[in-house]
């Protein structure tokens, strides 16, 4: 499996970005360089094991206060395949490699769940419940150093 940035002119039209998935993945990520800005290596992943889009995953905004946020998806036909795992692994690789100091931090749903055990597995910690646009009342996860 490897990680691929998801680039500002990344050409939507190939077969490989057709899925439903794909474009929702794409339409969020220009959406979000038009409002964050594009600085990598703080951009979105595409996911992809031989030549097949699986997930997604990236950093939701460039540092702030020492701390970066990531994200990851898996695209549902692929579940339970160790997609998730593997890009919030190379995501933290990412960030360390660009910065050892950064905190990283991850939000999920209230609740036990496959999100909560990858974070777990990766070193993360529970920290605080906090109030999320889309969520709503989330926990916050961060990464133990």
């Amino acid at each position: 499996m490897e990680l691929k940035p998801i680039e500002l002119n990344i050409d939507r039209s190939q077969e490989m970005y057709s899925s439903t998935n794909c474009q929702l993945v794409l339409n969020a990520m220009i959406e979000s360089y038009t409002k964050n800005g594009f600085n990598k290596p703080w951009v979105g992943y595409l996911a992809c094991k031989n030549n097949q889009l699986v997930g997604t995953g990236g950093f939701v905004e460039t540092p702030e206060d020492g701390k970066v946020e990531i994200a990851y998806w898996t695209f549902k036909e692929f579940e339970g395949q160790g997609v998730a795992s593997f890009v919030c692994k190379e995501l933290i690789k990412i960030s360390k490699a660009t910065d050892a100091t950064i905190i990283i931090t991850a939000k999920t749903a209230p609740e036990h769940n496959a999100s909560t055990k990858i974070l777990q597995k990766n070193g993360f910690a529970f920290t605080e419940i906090i109030n999320d646009d889309e969520i709503g009342n989330a926990w916050l996860w961060t990464l133990d150093k």
